[in-house]
């Protein structure tokens, strides 16, 4: 099995997160990926490249609750050229700052509802970080992640076995 985590950020923030679990959990997955969304778009999820992957989106909130400017291309292909993606597994990291309450965390919340809306199925619910909280991300993000990623392999793992 295959970690890919995806990055939308605009100050690094987000990339620490994923950097962070890519070291704190090689342990229980042993091929991980961080990739910046920059210049990706809805092939980054094709069937031949999801085969044996779960995807991770990491991804801040960036002005009025948009995704960051690095992750734009990917989130509008996704609208622009949809396709059934029930193939892709995937979680969400989402980024946010709570004294934003009518946006908070909506960089992340905006790519799991494009995603389900193209059939692709999230594993677990989507982890917020309050950047207002005075915790540290890439602390707390590897902790959800760990738990997340053992949830995510056993109910993948018993899939399999059924399938």
């Amino acid at each position: 099995m295959k970690l890919k985590i995806l990055v939308g950020t605009m100050t690094s923030t987000a990339d620490y997160v994923a950097q962070a679990i890519q070291m704190d959990c090689a342990d229980l997955v042993s091929d991980i990926e961080v990739e910046l969304m920059d210049n990706l778009d809805i092939s980054v999820f094709d069937a031949a490249k999801a085969e044996d992957a779960l995807y991770l989106i990491c991804s801040s909130t960036y002005g009025s609750g948009d995704v960051p400017d690095n992750a734009r291309a990917l989130y509008e292909s996704l609208g622009a050229n949809p396709q059934f993606l029930g193939h892709v597994r995937y979680g969400v990291i989402a980024l946010g700052d709570r004294t934003y309450m009518q946006t908070f965390c909506f960089g992340g919340k905006k790519f799991d509802e494009r995603l389900q809306d193209l059939g692709a199925q999230r594993i677990g619910e989507i982890w917020c970080h309050d950047a207002s909280s005075g915790t540290m991300p890439e602390t707390e993000g590897t902790e959800w992640c760990r738990q997340w990623l053992t949830s995510a392999l056993q109910t993948l793992g018993a899939s399999s076995a059924t399938a």
